[in-house]
């Protein structure tokens, strides 16, 4: 018996969100008495798959296979469910994030596992097995109970610590057998950003929207974003009156973040852009309506001008790094 984890990688490289992943695994691991097994698709250095170890994975498979060059929802799903079904894994963890929301339902209908979506904490029972997770856009937790033999969760982002436990773990190669026609889509292109912070990797997140005036007007997010080492986003009408490229809009019906620190400028705090910013850490909001409801989901709010308030917020920040 084992907990697997998948642990994607960015160009032959594990960030912060694989290695959360290994470390709530571990956590699970510790209380059911079991190893940590994680499963890596790509071409990854061997001193990178070692460093999965150092948060409690006891062994990783690695399957680096060219046709496994791109993400492909089936062919990935049956990796991963064939390495599942190899390790024993009771319990499986994904991300909630892209990836993890296309490739965890299929292998769930694969090993006839039940599936619980954004957990946000380690079980509070194992029997029988209780997570939770947020429900009615962070309005509320529910926690639900599974009772199949395997259980699949997606873990939310930046709901769980880090947490380091070396383990020396042992790479074991592994080599599917794949027919070509699983690979139903094929990639001819991928245009990626450069030279920015991408918003589902970004620790800190500038975000504005209609209380901005203007696009230009948005000089002074960006300013504070790259003194921040920040990722700039924005509400949904902001992009869809293209003052911003719709890849940062961020909300319901956009990209859902948890960084740890959000500044919302002008935003009024729609219901559907906190469903998707309610899990940041710390939420500090600037708004001239003192009901706005951006208030009552902030940790910190202000009322005031975003362009009287956000110059101010760049000289302390300069201030704050000049010391």
């Amino acid at each position: 018996m084992s907990i697997l984890v998948y642990t994607e990688n960015w160009e032959g490289k594990f960030k912060k969100l694989s290695f959360e992943l290994v470390s709530y695994a571990n956590e699970m691991a510790k209380q059911m008495g079991t190893d940590v097994v994680a499963v890596s698709i790509g071409n990854v250095e061997e001193a990178e798959l070692k460093s999965l170890g150092q948060y409690g994975a006891s062994k990783v498979v690695n399957v680096s296979d060219a046709q496994l060059a791109n993400l492909s929802n089936a062919p990935y799903a049956k990796v991963i469910a064939e390495t599942a079904e190899k390790e024993a894994a009771k319990v499986i963890v994904f991300a909630h994030n892209n990836a993890g929301k296309a490739i965890a339902p299929r292998v769930s209908v694969k090993l006839k596992a039940g599936l619980v979506a954004g957990v946000t904490n380690a079980p509070s029972s194992y029997d029988p097995f209780t997570v939770k997770k947020k429900a009615f856009t962070g309005k509320a937790f529910a926690n639900v109970v599974v009772k199949s033999d395997i259980k699949i969760v997606t873990l939310a982002q930046n709901s769980f610590a880090l947490v380091e436990d070396a383990k020396d773990a042992a790479i074991e190669a592994y080599a599917p057998a794949l027919d070509a026609t699983e690979f139903k889509t094929e990639v001819k292109e991928t245009n990626k950003v450069t030279g920015k912070v991408l918003l589902h990797d970004a620790e800190i997140v500038v975000s504005g929207g209609r209380g901005m005036k203007g696009p230009e007007n948005w000089d002074v997010i960006e300013e504070l974003a790259d003194l921040l080492g920040a990722g700039t986003a924005c509400s949904r009408p902001v992009s869809d009156e293209d003052w911003r490229p719709h890849s940062e809009h961020v909300g319901q019906t956009g990209k859902i973040i948890a960084p740890n620190l959000y500044f919302a400028f002008g935003i009024s705090g729609a219901i559907q852009h906190l469903g998707g910013v309610s899990s940041s850490k710390v939420i500090v909001a600037v708004n001239t309506d003192k009901d706005a409801p951006i208030f009552e989901a902030a940790d910190y709010g202000i009322v005031g001008d975003c362009q009287k308030v956000i110059p101010e917020i760049i000289e302390a920040v300069k201030a704050a790094k000049a010391e």
